[in-house]
């Protein structure tokens, strides 16, 4: 709320909203009876002192029939936008619940509908109904209903992907329950915040429809009603049109700007707070004053989405100048999701929460959203996994990185194509200048993975997020993209974050490595400690799964039995008793990091 309260369109459409639902339910009352008092003698009339905005065929004042219009206009553009809804929420949502086949029609429907002009189809539907404020609001209905059966379409299909939902089909239940229980409450938010944009569409559509005489009919009015009598007399008095007219357009452009904000606000890639609403933190790590050398430090971090599914929960991290942590574990126990967390790109709807997010010394939580934006942009690079999809393969690979410089660091484009040539060269990228024209599919996969790296460097990054760089990579390219970002740390002075399910890599690259599993941090320690001194059974099961020049090749290779438990499945007490041949009754009780030693944490009972 206190984003929207910031933003000057937000401000604006709340504003313009508020007046208009205030005047809709006290205009009636104010100035009903002037807009229906006769003024034989000012019939047609312009401006005048007695009527600001002149008056209709029959004198009656048209400022004072303007303003009680209002709520004619909202009740019918609400009942509209209900009426749409109501039909293209349960057009969009039939797909989900009827065979393959007729699945298929309703899809096909739904295309042809939206393909087809919405004004022509409201008019069409009034023709058919009939004329008036019925016709036109069913008109309007049908008209908006299209959009919301895409919509709806849309989120239903990505939600019954999940796997709940695949196992609420395995165990039978029926398809009716599935819709109402599992897919409409996922997908509700969306839906109310596009109300919000189609009633504005709604009222505008209304007006239209009135304004052709295929709306509200007399003795009714509404603002298209008033812009339809007024427009005989507009180039003899124009005034006449001023009223309905701006009414119209403030109203069109309240909802939309009320309703933009609404979905920009539902579309942030986070939400954080520094709220004490997240659980207490761990007393090993959480210190009442934040570590003035870390470039990073992140107390407390929690993940949720919708369900209380949290795959990420209370992790703090802390990352130092020329320090590369290593964040270790198996796919699902949080690594990436933790990554997406700290660059502030979680996907919609998850909600991130944090007891402390420091970043270069700044408390990123207590910054605006510009600000925010600003220190990411100038202070973060990320390298992501497939640099196949990181970069657009429509631009040269040049222009992708000079935009970096011209977003973040109001750079020239000449200086920033100049920028873009350095980098790539700085990354051991022979020939930059041609490079720099080429499009990423030219390129081989390392040579794509160092551009994404240089990209990282266009600005002045203090802390690399590195997540899982070499894993599309054969061998020989990955020692030198590792060896790459090791010089990069080492030569910038930044820190990095290192996400990787190999074992191997970590120990080669980091200094520090962070052991997760289950979205929990379970131990902490060295990098020169991990292969002797590694205390926590799961990270001791991850060693002993890798084979070296002394395994015995004539035996199976060391497995963790069972699978890691999904974020919706954690149970209260340690999170890997079941896979745990030390686990006793007391794991029932998840224990808590504590210090092994220097540097050394660790969450277990039977290490502690």
């Amino acid at each position: 709320m206190r984003r929207l309260l910031k933003n000057p369109s937000a401000l604006v459409g709340g504003l313009l909203v508020c007046a208009l639902v205030v005047l809709a339910v006290m205009a009636p009352v104010i100035w009903s009876d002037a807009a229906a008092r006769f003024d034989p003698g000012a019939i047609n009339s312009g401006s005048s002192g007695a009527h600001l905005l002149g008056t209709d065929s029959l004198g009656r004042d048209l400022l004072a029939r303007t303003l009680v219009a209002t709520r004619l206009s909202l009740e019918l553009a609400a009942l509209a936008t209900l009426i749409g809804a109501l039909i293209g929420i349960v057009l969009g949502v039939l797909p989900t619940v009827l065979p393959r086949r007729p699945s298929r029609i309703v899809i096909g429907v739904v295309d042809a509908l939206v393909a087809f002009p919405s004004l022509l189809l409201a008019m069409f539907t009034a023709v058919i109904v009939g004329l008036g404020a019925r016709g036109a609001v069913l008109g309007i209905g049908v008209a908006l209903a299209p959009t919301f059966a895409r919509i709806t379409h849309t989120l239903a299909s990505s939600i019954a992907q999940a796997d709940y939902i695949a196992a609420a089909r395995m165990l039978r239940v029926p398809r009716v329950r599935i819709l109402t229980r599992h897919v409409l409450p996922n997908i509700a938010e969306p839906l109310i915040l596009n109300l919000t944009q189609a009633l504005g569409g709604a009222l505008l559509g209304l007006s239209a429809m009135s304004f052709l005489g295929l709306g509200v009919q007399p003795p009714s009015y509404d603002w298209g009603r008033l812009l339809f009598e007024a427009f005989g007399h507009v180039y003899i008095t124009p005034v006449v049109i001023v009223g309905p007219a701006v009414a119209v357009t403030l109203a069109g452009i309240g909802f939309t700007l009320l309703g933009d904000a609404f979905a920009k606000e539902a579309a942030r890639t986070t939400t954080h707070a520094a709220t004490g609403a997240v659980n207490a933190p761990e007393p090993a790590l959480v210190t009442n004053e934040p570590e003035p050398d870390a470039i990073l430090e992140v107390r407390n971090l929690t993940v949720t989405f919708p369900g209380d599914v949290q795959p990420v929960r209370d992790l703090s991290l802390t990352v130092r100048a020329r320090e590369i942590v290593g964040l270790l574990g198996e796919s699902g126990s949080g690594k990436s999701m933790t990554a997406a967390a700290v660059g502030q790109i979680i996907p919609y709807p998850g909600h991130v929460a944090t007891a402390r997010y420091r970043l270069c010394g700044t408390d990123v939580d207590a910054l605006s959203a510009r600000d925010r934006r600003k220190l990411l942009g100038s202070s973060l690079a990320m390298v992501f996994q497939d640099p196949t999809t990181a970069l657009n393969p429509a631009l040269r690979i040049g222009g992708q990185l000079a935009e970096v410089a011209t977003v973040h660091a109001d750079a020239t484009k000449a200086d920033a194509h100049q920028r873009a040539v350095e980098r790539l060269g700085q990354v051991r990228i022979r020939e930059p200048e041609r490079t720099a024209a080429q499009h990423p599919h030219e390129l081989s996969g390392g040579m794509r993975q160092r551009a994404v790296i240089a990209m990282g460097l266009m600005g002045t990054p203090q802390l690399i997020i590195a997540d899982e760089p070499t894993t599309a990579l054969d061998v020989t390219v990955q020692r030198e993209v590792l060896r790459l970002l090791r010089e990069v740390v080492d030569d910038s002075g930044a820190g990095a974050l290192f996400i990787s399910h190999d074992i191997a890599v970590v120990s080669e690259l980091c200094d520090r490595v962070v052991v997760m599993y289950a979205g929990r941090v379970v131990e902490e320690l060295s990098v020169h400690q991990l292969a002797t001194q590694a205390a926590h059974p799961y990270t001791r099961a991850l060693i002993g799964s890798l084979p070296d020049m002394e395994t015995d090749r004539t035996q199976p290779l060391d497995t963790i039995p069972g699978r890691q438990p999904a974020p919706a499945e954690v149970p209260s007490g340690c999170a890997f008793a079941q896979r745990c041949s030390l686990a006793t009754d007391r794991c029932r009780v998840r224990p808590t990091l504590v210090e092994l030693g220097q540097g050394h944490h660790v969450a277990c009972w039977e290490a502690q």
